[in-house]
């Protein structure tokens, strides 16, 4: 038996809520819904999802849910897994490699833009979702968490005012947030202890004001993950 055939007996099908969607733009609405659920955990990797499924799940047919589908799937983002199911790809180490490197100057920057710009509100925000980290973490409730490191992220890098490095940045985490889930029970560097003190540090530094230090700690943070993720690899 192939590497690819254990791999997908091993998936399971991801259960769907009822998402009903405007009929207005559908595709462009679903893509968008669809992206969100990747960006802030709600498709683990190992999850399938069908295009039935979600066409049930929108209260929709299947023709926009199949035009979303191929847009996620070109960006990387899903992979045709078998027939009509698709799922998070499988993580390569190459691939993880080269987003890190893209990741930590473009996100680092964005957070050093960010750093200035950030007000009382998003600080006091900033504080809750840390709050909200640490209590996932003792729970042991991994989408909580990875939905929260998600916010809290994306809280620093809309803060920057650069639409363009925010677009930039989706895209990435598209492409590798999924893999967050995998990080719960690692042990030392990129378990779910170790970065949320990270997330410390880089709301510290934003209460000083200091982009640089905040950017370091950002940096810290992603590259911390990505030695969790390749731990994991063969």
């Amino acid at each position: 038996m192939s590497m690819d055939t254990t791999q997908r007996s091993k998936r399971r099908t991801s259960a769907l809520p009822q998402m009903q969607v405007a009929r207005v733009t559908l595709p462009e609405e679903i893509y968008r819904r669809l992206k969100t659920m990747i960006l802030d955990g709600g498709l683990m990797p190992g999850e399938l999802v069908t295009i039935q499924g979600l066409a049930g799940a929108f209260g929709v047919s299947a023709m926009p849910v199949r035009e979303a589908l191929q847009r996620l799937t070109a960006e990387g983002a899903l992979r045709v897994i078998s027939g009509r199911s698709v799922g998070i790809p499988e993580l390569e180490s190459d691939r993880l490699t080269d987003l890190t490197k893209v990741r930590v100057e473009i996100e680092s920057l964005a957070a050093s833009w960010a750093t200035p710009l950030i007000g009382p509100e998003e600080i006091a925000k900033l504080e809750t979702l840390v709050e909200t980290m640490t209590k996932a973490v003792e729970d042991g409730d991994t989408r909580a968490y990875v939905r929260g490191n998600h916010d809290f992220h994306f809280t620093i890098y809309a803060a920057s005012g650069s639409a363009t490095l925010l677009s930039l940045i989706e895209g990435l985490w598209l492409q590798v947030s999924p893999y967050f889930h995998l990080l719960h029970g690692v042990r030392g560097a990129g378990n779910y202890d170790n970065a949320n003190h990270e997330h410390k540090l880089i709301l510290k530094a934003i209460r000083a004001g200091d982009a640089e230090a905040c950017a370091a700690h950002l940096r810290g943070d992603i590259e911390s993950a990505t030695a969790g993720l390749l731990k994991l690899l063969p």
